[in-house]
């Protein structure tokens, strides 16, 4: 069951009480660069982001804010620091929401409430962000701590619990991140102003979800869920993966963004996928695919690799299969709407569980884009297949007599 939040609007998306977990993402150029910034923008929209944010670290960044949303279709967010005046123009350029920590802004509550009482105005949402390292780090001390040991005086040993002293400070950091989340929202009733969304994040999992559960207990208003410099594409993805999903299993969580040390296009399927394991969204490519063995005679990674960024843009929910060898790959393929069941230099390609045809190694990636495509509203299918048919091959061929070869475009 979700819990029942007030429902706010951001833009044209509501976020909150019954409304879908909103995906979001934060662009890397430097926002003064409105064409590049733009750019990068209708990439994330392309690939299903929702909600951006972009930073606003002067006022060079700030006075654009205007221009680029004029150049898009999601909500922008813009992200203050420090300077309450980057809040004031950004308001003033017609933002959708802007992010404030309250905790770091110059002159504090007074800065705080002009802001409010702008946003308020004119009628814009207001993200409230409570980092862990904002308000105390967790002891450096308490964190290195190993297990000591010493010898009473009756000669029995005593041995210190160095996870119980972490979850005791965890706790306690925890608490005072929530305390600081309601006192700032307490700032924001004062003055009559609702249109509020919170985050408590960490880069520490478990601190981050003790904050949110304990926030959720405590209060009605929506949360932004995040694992913040959780780290690049593998790290990164992992952390934010076991973070949310404890949380949204909850029934904690109205929006979210996964934050990587990577290209932002790349938060965006890993937010979703996450999404769609808990059956919480259902947008785009559901993959599976194997991970290869000693049975596998044909290029099953290449394979896959190759399906799955080439149907990166889909948004119509569709189940696509690419297994490698004749144990589990007739089941799974007839599982999908697409699959291809591949071995010995050729493959099955089925189509809602009923054999099409077989075609040889160098055709298998034109003939499953194909069926996706023939499946897929018209504007999708022409992103997926393209008039002409798939011409370049980038996999490799690959036999347990000649191990794995050159690729297939280069044999001959």
């Amino acid at each position: 069951m979700r819990r029942k939040t007030r429902q706010i609007r951001i833009g044209n998306v509501l976020v909150g009480g019954d409304a879908p977990v909103v995906v979001q993402s934060m662009t890397t150029t430097y926002t003064r660069d409105v064409k590049s910034t733009v750019e990068q923008i209708h990439r994330l929209q392309d690939v299903g982001c929702e909600i951006v944010r972009v930073a606003v670290p002067e006022m060079e960044d700030a006075v654009v804010l205007g221009e680029i949303k004029k150049q898009i279709r999601i909500p922008l967010v813009a992200d203050i620091h420090y300077n309450p005046e980057l809040a004031m123009e950004a308001i003033r350029q017609g933002v959708d929401k802007v992010r404030i920590n309250p905790g770091n802004l110059l002159e504090g509550r007074t800065s705080f409430e002009r802001i409010v009482r702008a946003a308020k105005e004119r009628d814009i949402a207001m993200r409230i962000g409570v980092n862990s390292g904002s308000i105390d780090a967790l002891d450096k001390q308490a964190q290195m701590q190993r297990i000591q040991v010493r010898l009473r005086a009756d000669g029995t040993l005593e041995k210190t619990d160095p996870a119980e002293a972490r979850r005791i400070e965890r706790e306690r950091l925890a608490e005072r991140m929530v305390n600081k989340a309601l006192e700032y929202i307490g700032w924001c009733e004062e003055l009559d102003y609702h249109n509020v969304i919170v985050s408590l994040k960490s880069s520490t999992v478990l601190t981050a979800v003790e904050a949110y559960r304990r926030f959720a207990e405590r209060s009605d208003y929506p949360l932004h869920l995040g694992i913040t410099e959780a780290g690049t594409l593998v790290t990164g993805a992992v952390k934010s993966a076991v973070g949310m999903t404890m949380l949204l299993a909850d029934g904690i969580g109205d929006t979210l963004r996964v934050s990587l040390s990577a290209e932002p296009e790349e938060e965006i399927p890993v937010a979703y996928e996450i999404l769609k394991a808990l059956e919480l969204r259902n947008r785009g490519v559901t993959f599976v695919s194997c991970p290869s063995c000693g049975r596998v005679e044909i290029d099953v990674i290449g394979v896959a690799n190759e399906v799955e960024k080439r149907l990166s843009k889909v948004s119509t929910p569709i189940h696509v299969a690419v297994m490698g060898c004749v144990v589990n790959g007739p089941g799974e393929s007839r599982d999908a709407d697409v699959g291809l069941a591949g071995g010995k230099g050729k493959g099955v390609i089925f189509r809602k569980g009923k054999v099409v045809r077989t075609v040889p190694e160098d055709q298998f990636l034109d003939a499953v884009l194909k069926e996706v495509a023939s499946l897929l509203p018209e504007h999708e299918a022409r992103l997926v297949y393209p008039e002409g048919g798939i011409q370049d091959i980038t996999y490799t061929h690959r036999t347990r007599d000649e191990g794995m070869n050159l690729p297939l475009a280069a044999r001959n």
